[in-house]
């Protein structure tokens, strides 16, 4: 199966959208049967008011072999400057194995972040990953690294944060 399909519709999707966002409202979906014997479906919206506006789209597409393939992004941006955007792609196989990779980043008054990773699953069932954060405070400067592996056989996480003058500080603990 092909990535480019999907991509393909959720590019058309985010450029189609800067003109539909214009309108208040536009949204359009559909799905046909495909060469390689499965289905091919996407969708894309698009829409603005007075906080700001926003374009998404997905697509995936199916074989006849039970492979599947798609991805989706989107993106948002307020009328008092935040702006986020995320984006994904996933791929399945008959076999059982299949891939995730996604990312998301945001950016505001209070500063930005942004986050990525994907996981691999084998046919036996095994799997991996790995993800990496980073953020940053705009009103003090400082900033957050972090990387986060798995995999069947655990969870390793390191993470360390610096200021302004990037010397290392210590990193907040979360409010629960």
């Amino acid at each position: 199966m092909n990535r480019s399909i999907a991509l393909s519709v959720i590019a058309f999707g985010l450029l189609a959208g800067s003109d539909a966002a214009m309108a208040e409202r536009a949204r359009a979906a559909g799905a046909k049967a495909n060469s390689a014997g499965g289905t091919t479906a996407g969708s894309a919206a698009a829409g603005s008011n007075a906080r700001g506006s926003f374009v998404r789209g997905g697509a995936v597409a199916t074989d006849a072999e039970g492979n599947a393939v798609g991805g989706s992004g989107g993106a948002v941006q307020t009328t008092n400057g935040g702006s986020a955007a995320r984006a994904g792609a996933f791929q399945r196989s008959a076999d059982g194995s299949a891939t995730r990779q996604g990312g998301v980043a945001a950016s505001g008054t209070n500063g930005t972040a942004a986050s990525s990773g994907g996981i691999t699953r084998n046919a036996d069932g095994t799997f991996s990953g790995a993800r990496s954060t980073d953020a940053t405070n705009a009103n003090t400067g400082n900033s957050y690294e972090g990387d986060t592996s798995y995999s069947n056989e655990g969870v390793n996480h390191s993470g360390s944060c610096t200021d302004a003058n990037g010397n290392t500080i210590a990193c907040p603990k979360p409010k629960r």
